[in-house]
């Protein structure tokens, strides 16, 4: 199933999915109140809400409820996760931008997925308007696909983290890339360069839709960035050098992860200008439009705009 959050023409916000006439189903008014208004809820039980549906999507879909999506606006599919930890599991990614910068792969990347914490509360959606961040003169786009986790775990081993999947999106992990040149000389990692902004969506994709696309450590999905309609980056998910398995493993080791969690991929290869070099793009300005778009999970569009 394709899960969206959308704002309706009266302004309030509801959760729902796309149905099979591509119609936006607001899931808490086409079920008299049973489903959530809300993904992070329906997320955290979701096991008996799917049950719900399956017994009864017949009748949901075909009462009231159900919205064109001319109607409705599409927001991020999960607006207020519960936190987001991004990883840095492309290897293509992690070697050319070292390069790019001087620097040689570094030996420990290969031992353990790493990641960091960035602004769970600073959370875009489809069509949202992104905010340079005042003296920031380098911002850039990074090109990812994120999990949602759904069933709360501690210790998971990366064989049974499938479970713990709930689905996935797109994910553009927005930084300035000259705040994080100058704060991680510290050796914190990316605070300031990426505290301003992060896109999901457009929908959130339960995992079994994407099943029959499995490849390697993870699927045969086609991830494409453009910039002002023109293409700049192409790389695929079956490259990932790190499973999302391996990924909780690492995040889940001595920490309970909840439902409404997200896990970020980090970038895939030639996934943002910073790998690509100026020469081939100069830095993001208001007024650029930067589409991303990843088989079988739709495009995420977002506009530049002055602080």
């Amino acid at each position: 199933m394709k899960f969206i959050t959308f704002m309706k023409k009266d302004g309030s916000i509801r959760a729902g999915w796309i149905n099979s006439q591509n119609q936006a189903v607001d899931m808490h008014e086409a079920s008299n109140g049973t489903l959530p208004d809300n993904m992070l809820a329906f997320i955290e039980n979701h096991d008996v809400f799917m049950e719900y549906i399956e017994k009864n999507k017949g009748l949901i879909e075909t009462g009231s409820g159900s919205y064109s999506l001319d109607e409705v606006s599409l927001k991020s599919p999960l607006s207020n996760p519960r936190s987001v930890r991004d990883f840095y599991a492309f290897e293509q990614h992690v070697k050319t931008a070292r390069e790019n910068r001087g620097l040689e792969m570094i030996p420990e990347w290969y031992e353990i997925p790493v990641f960091y914490f960035t602004n769970h509360l600073a959370i875009k959606g489809p069509e949202e308007d992104i905010r340079r961040p005042q003296n920031c003169e380098w911002m850039d786009y990074e090109l990812e696909i994120a999990c949602v986790i759904g069933k709360e775990g501690r210790n998971i081993k990366a064989k049974d983290a499938e479970q713990h999947i709930f689905g996935f999106f797109i994910m553009n992990d927005w930084s300035a890339r000259d705040f994080q040149r100058q704060e991680m000389k510290v050796g914190l990692g990316p605070a300031k360069g990426k505290d301003f902004a992060t896109s999901f969506g457009p929908h959130l994709v339960t995992k079994d839709e994407l099943d029959y696309l499995k490849a390697g450590k993870g699927y045969d999905l086609e991830m494409v960035a453009r910039v002002n309609g023109k293409e700049l980056s192409k790389g695929n998910m079956k490259d990932i050098y790190y499973s999302f398995g391996e990924m909780i493993e690492r995040a889940s080791a001595g920490t309970t992860l909840y439902p409404g969690e997200v896990i970020g991929s980090g970038t895939v290869g030639t996934g943002c200008i910073l790998e690509l070099g100026t020469d081939v793009h100069r830095w993001l300005e208001p007024g650029d439009v930067v589409e991303l778009e990843i088989t079988g999970l739709g495009v995420l569009k977002n506009k530049i705009i002055e602080e």
